[in-house]
């Protein structure tokens, strides 16, 4: 059993950064209006893009999470930048205001 749990935890590897906060956004949102964006908007408003910041590659859903999961399977210590097609906010914090028309 003790084998069993010290596999396990070889395996929980923790990833780190590679950029500072800073320069891990502009890289991320380069990539995406340059290289990604004209490829994606049109067909996939509101899905979310996961983007590896070393290698350009991305994976497109409407999870994050299988999005992510799907561009971690082919690069395994892959620097994800996430961006929502169509919003400058992969999520929304609060309450909306109504517009008076």
């Amino acid at each position: 059993m003790l084998d069993n749990i010290r596999a396990k935890v070889l395996i929980m590897v923790v990833r780190q950064p590679r950029y500072n906060k800073e320069e891990f956004a502009q890289r991320g949102d380069l990539i995406y209006q340059t290289q990604i964006r004209p490829q994606v908007e049109l067909d996939n408003h509101g899905k979310i893009v996961a983007i590896d910041l070393e290698t350009g590659d991305f994976e497109i859903d409407a999870s994050e999470i299988a999005a992510c999961d799907r561009l971690e399977a082919r690069h395994r210590d892959a620097q994800i930048w996430i961006v929502r097609v169509g919003s400058r906010h992969v999520r929304r914090f609060g309450g909306r205001t109504k517009r008076a028309v």
